[in-house]
């Protein structure tokens, strides 16, 4: 069974009608002399700003509209499905305008997990998460100088642990919803996909929104969801509450945990990439 197996994926491997990529090298200092290179950057820090600037003035409208001291009801403003509409809208947006600059990234535990799959390298990854947090950072600075008054009185779009949920259940909330993300981000962007479905790379952007719209509906109650290092951080930085600093390191350890285990899952669980390259490796010998 396990000879069937193996000559099965050498089959495939052999006749297959499409090309991965060859990985991205750990260091690859020669990235640093193109304009291409700082083009992505670049980017990846408007993106990730127009991205906290329009979330966090969704979030801070809807908990005003709300507020039952200036007469709101819970029937007005957006609603928790507006918010997640709100944040799954901007990724497809966001992703499908830079998806051919940057790779639309957008987010740390995203950069982190292709990083894993080999398919950006050191120095990119770590630049991009500090554009990316840069952005995120200078996205909330720009909602609260809009509305500064609304900004402070309704939390910021920070996030945190929601009352009535302990620190456990909001690190594994954070961790699962963050697989579904980088997950769906890989399976996207499969090249197998890609080559025998001709849609898949135009259609990309609308999975990779829609599984961020659909953990904000399962995650908003538990901990406002994170999923993504650098929109915490940006609101953190700027809201700047006791809080929110205490809670900050779940919304960083949760999404590079999930993403981790989602890298590891599709490249070496489903498309099999360790017993690929054995199979490779005893052809040669």
């Amino acid at each position: 069974m396990a000879k069937d197996v193996e000559v099965q994926e050498q089959g495939e491997y052999s006749a297959k009608d499409y090309h991965d990529p060859p990985p991205a090298p750990l260091f690859d200092p020669e990235e640093l002399t193109q304009w291409s290179f700082y083009r992505a950057l670049i980017a990846e820090f408007i993106a990730t700003l127009l991205f906290l600037y329009v979330t966090v003035l969704t979030i801070i409208g809807y908990k005003r509209q709300t507020d039952a001291n200036v007469g709101g009801t819970e029937c007005d403003g957006v609603g928790i499905l507006g918010i997640a509409w709100a944040f799954g809208g901007m990724i497809f947006i966001l992703v499908y305008c830079t998806a051919g600059i940057s790779g639309g990234h957008i987010n740390p535990a995203v950069t982190f997990g292709l990083f894993l799959g080999r398919k950006v390298s050191l120095i990119r990854a770590l630049l991009y998460m500090v554009a990316q947090c840069a952005g995120a950072i200078c996205g909330t600075g720009l909602a609260k100088g809009f509305q500064k008054a609304y900004y402070n009185r309704y939390g910021g779009g920070a996030n945190s642990v929601a009352d009535g949920y302990n620190k456990g259940t909001a690190l594994g909330a954070e961790i699962i919803g963050t697989f579904v993300l980088v997950y769906t981000v890989f399976s996207a962007t499969d090249p197998k996909r890609n080559a025998r479905d001709s849609h898949v790379p135009v259609l990309a952007p609308l999975p990779i929104g829609f599984a961020v719209f659909m953990v904000h509906l399962a995650t908003i109650p538990v901990t406002g969801t994170g999923i993504n290092p650098a929109r915490s951080f940006g609101a953190a930085v700027i809201y700047n509450d006791e809080k929110i600093w205490d809670d900050q390191w779940i919304f960083w350890v949760g999404p590079i945990v999930g993403a981790a285990v989602a890298a590891f899952y599709h490249q070496y669980i489903l498309r099999a990439a360790a017993i690929k390259a054995l199979g490779s490796f005893r052809s040669n010998a």
